[in-house]
């Protein structure tokens, strides 16, 4: 997606051989324009799979998962990553690192909101090493529910999180893939 590529060029800050910060565009500001077409390209990725849910963790892939169930005309249901005096007592929680957070964080989602008959896609906005993912890959296998796929907006590839996904037989799809930020430079893969 040449557009999303322009704007993690002109907005993303690099600041580690592992780290890209893209908080004036997806983790702190959100582009509305950008965010609704990368929610139409994920929903025509898999439209065929029959989708009931999409499927997301707390806070950074709301927008973007929330424009893919849009396009989709699907509900959203996020994880979230701590339990409110709201949350029911019935949730699925497992217990995961976070990359960027550098701390360990739950997630829960509701047992009302995942049902065994659902076709979940899961979708977020950076795959690193893959820990938030399987973590709520987890969930959704102990609810029952049919993961049909992952869409990640942004895939560092020099991280081994996508890969283990694939390797694991789910079928993941990248809007963009970043190879490498070694020297304070982003360059994309393929």
């Amino acid at each position: 997606m040449d557009k999303l590529k322009q704007a993690i060029i002109e907005q993303g800050v690099v600041v580690s051989d592992q780290v890209l910060k893209l908080d004036a565009l997806l983790n702190h500001q959100v582009d509305p324009q950008l965010t609704m077409e990368m929610g139409r390209q994920f929903a025509d990725l898999f439209r065929s799979e029959h989708v009931t849910r999409v499927v997301t963790v707390e806070s950074s892939g709301i927008s973007i998962a929330f424009a893919t169930a849009y396009a989709l005309g699907v509900p959203l249901v996020f994880a979230r990553r701590k339990k409110s005096l709201q949350v029911e007592s019935e949730v699925l929680c497992e217990r995961v690192p976070s990359f960027t957070k550098g701390m360990v964080t739950d997630l829960l989602i509701s047992k009302e909101f995942l049902k065994e008959n659902d076709r979940i896609l899961f979708i977020d906005d950076i795959i690193a090493n893959g820990d938030a993912a399987r973590g709520l890959i987890r969930i959704i296998e102990r609810s029952g529910a049919t993961l049909i796929g992952a869409g990640i907006v942004v895939e560092k590839c020099f991280q081994p999180g996508a890969n283990a996904l694939r390797e694991s037989g789910i079928r993941l799809e990248s809007l963009a893939k970043i190879a490498s930020l070694e020297g304070g430079k982003i360059v994309f893969a393929e």
